[in-house]
């Protein structure tokens, strides 16, 4: 019951985040560089920090918690993480939220899950460790499906009808991109495991194991604001887009920022949700290895679900639907497998 309770939990957020970039099409008159700034500085500072004072002990702070090491770790790992964070957008951005997110979470999932493990020292080919990896093969072979089908869409649209889908398609450098985005996202499991230490300390100090994790979340969302907003800035100077903070007043510098922030805290929502689900995985050393691929996974399941619904499958053909479904099963069948093996 337990695995099912973290599992749910897991899902929840994940759900939050695959809908945090629908409300980018409700900001008006911002560069794509401002309003990724703006909320970032939700998505990776503001809620994170609530997210860590959940998990103070009475009469600790913060920096108690850091100083039990592994801190700098977490924040230059949260740091490699900002350059999949930013192209991660880019993605989004070149092929859609269906596609980008799905090549990118992918390659995100296995090197994020086995990454920890082999520097470890997991054995990847016996015990736990063989069914670990076959988790992360059969994920990979749902995406792998679910890919298949996004070039099936794509090579049977014509140029205007990409465009209509997702205005800036393009198929060669959107691949590129997300590849990228998903090798370096997979630094953010490798920040968490580095905060290990910290984790420990909350949990030994009275914090709620729900929240323990919390604090080792910020650190890494704190790098990644770093690298993100260098590059916002250069972009803003570059462009001459940096007017836009200060070119909409009332009702749209409103409406802007309040979509900045649901999209930032529905960001956030798969790491308050993935600490959180972590907590009822204790007794299984397998699944807390694979949760990080669970929520991938599920990741890729609801922006597919988003896919759908914002009509970037619209006109596709009958084989490309059923390759898409059928993908998605295999990673559903995915997030159950290590429970069922182990």
């Amino acid at each position: 019951m337990d695995i099912l309770i973290g599992l749910l939990i897991i899902a929840v957020g994940s759900f939050g985040q695959s809908s945090s970039y629908v409300p980018i099409n409700k900001v008006k008159n911002w560069s794509w560089e401002s309003f990724w700034l703006i909320q970032g500085i939700f998505a990776w500072l503001v809620f994170p920090y609530l997210g860590a004072l959940l998990a103070i002990p009475e009469g600790q702070s913060l920096t108690d918690l850091w100083s039990a090491g592994g801190s700098t770790g977490a924040l230059v790992y949260g740091m490699l993480w900002g350059v999949g964070g930013l192209t991660f957008g880019l993605s989004m951005r070149y092929l859609g939220i269906a596609l980008g997110q799905s090549i990118a979470l992918g390659t995100c999932a296995g090197f994020g899950t086995l990454f920890p493990a082999v520097f470890g020292g997991t054995d990847l080919f016996h015990g736990d460790g063989l069914i670990l990896l076959l988790g992360v093969c059969v994920t990979l072979a749902g995406i792998a499906v679910i890919g298949y089908a996004g070039s099936l869409r794509a090579r049977n649209m014509t140029d205007e009808e990409k465009k209509a889908a997702v205005k800036d398609f393009a198929l060669t450098k959107g691949l590129l991109v997300a590849l990228l985005a998903g090798v370096m996202s997979a630094c953010f499991n490798l920040g968490l495991e580095s905060g290990t230490p910290i984790l420990e300390k909350a949990i030994a100090s009275g914090a709620s194991e729900l929240f323990a994790l919390n604090p080792v979340i910020l650190l890494v969302t704190m790098g990644g604001f770093l690298t993100n907003a260098v590059y916002c800035i250069y972009q803003n100077i570059k462009n001459k887009s940096g007017k836009d903070y200060f070119s909409v007043t009332g009702k749209i510098l409103l409406n802007n920022v309040l979509f900045c922030a649901l999209a930032g805290v529905l960001w956030y929502s798969q790491f308050f949700g993935l600490g959180m689900g972590k907590s009822y995985f204790a007794d299984s050393p397998v699944m807390l290895a694979f949760s990080w691929s669970i929520l991938m996974s599920l990741n890729v399941i609801f922006s597919n679900v988003w896919g759908i619904v914002l009509n970037e499958w619209k006109g596709v053909s009958r084989k490309t639907i059923i390759v898409l479904v059928s993908g998605m099963c295999i990673l559903i069948f995915s997030l159950l497998l290590p429970n069922l093996l182990g």
